[in-house]
């Protein structure tokens, strides 16, 4: 890396992993969050970003005034670590209401369940001072093509980002795109969907992106140019380092493990561009691999 540019990391509390699978049980045991926030310091960390539900844990049965009390709390707790939030992200694809999909969904009803959560995801956001909204569309597509129409879930999409900056005029949304998984095909699976899609929204400049190296292999691409494509147009506000071994189920393996050459050029590609300069974060969307002990993953 060159001695000029300097890097700041960031971590997810779900990245803290408990290493279960589909086929196994956890063989970690399982860590409270306070413990997680300690660690950050002593393991390199500035920044903690957060879905709706980790900031304020079973949002969906408290009020709009304990939520809002709850992140306040969350930010006080943050500070005492010297810890900042980088983003904050709707977990959307765990609610029933979104079986298929939230925005994108057939029912008027639960496409507002979807937005008025995101709203709240925003107001979370700006409690924990943050400007960076995450958008996983983890459910926006089919898993038979003939349930919905292609050109409408678009017009769904854009409709609710719009309601989203609408509803506050600082708040920039980042599109995470992934090919597939949950569903069989997503409606915006590549970075190029993701900057395409923010031309029709009320106001592009705060719609920009997120890219995870893993969904970019998932898509066939390859990371380093999908960096490079995002930062052309100045919309890469986050980043989700880490690896993936070939196209199959999304692994979220540690960075470079799986492929040297790989991680080498997404590093290249941060370089030249000049990632982090305003602000940005290096996040490590990664799980320890299920034989790691606490141990060495504290090491």
């Amino acid at each position: 890396m060159s001695k000029k540019q300097q890097y700041r990391f960031c971590v997810g509390p779900w990245n803290f992993s408990q290493g279960q699978d589909p086929y196994g049980p956890t063989v970690r045991r399982e860590e409270s969050f306070d413990w997680k926030l300690a660690q950050l310091k002593t393991l390199g960390f500035d920044a903690m970003m957060f879905h709706d539900d980790d900031a304020v844990p079973d949002i969906d049965t408290k009020s709009a005034k304990q939520v809002l009390q709850e992140a306040k709390a969350l930010k006080k707790r943050l500070d005492n670590e010297g810890i900042v939030a980088e983003m904050v992200a709707p977990r959307l694809w765990f609610a029933p209401q979104t079986i298929d999909g939230g925005y994108t969904s057939n029912d008027p009803k639960l496409r507002r369940y979807a937005i008025d959560r995101s709203r709240q995801s925003i107001d979370i956001a700006n409690e924990l001072g943050t400007d960076i909204l995450v958008l996983w569309l983890a459910r926006e597509g089919t898993y038979l093509r003939e349930s919905k129409s292609g050109a409408r879930s678009t017009e769904l999409l854009v409709e609710a980002f719009d309601a989203m900056l609408k509803h506050d005029k600082k708040i920039r949304l980042a599109i995470e795109p992934k090919p597939n998984e949950p569903m069989d095909h997503a409606y915006l699976p590549t970075t190029g969907h993701a900057l395409a899609i923010a031309q029709l929204t009320k106001d592009s400049k705060r719609v920009g992106c997120v890219i995870e190296s893993a969904h970019a292999i998932l898509a066939g691409l390859d990371p380093a140019d999908e960096i490079d494509f995002a930062m052309s147009f100045g919309k890469l506000w986050s980043l989700h380092l880490n690896d993936q071994n070939g196209l199959k189920f999304d692994q979220d393996k540690p960075f470079g493990s799986a492929n040297l050459r790989v991680a080498f050029n997404q590093i290249r590609a941060l370089e030249r561009n000049g990632y982090g300069k305003k602000g940005e974060f290096v996040c490590f969307d990664v799980h320890p691999f299920r034989t790691t002990s606490e141990k060495q993953w504290l090491s």
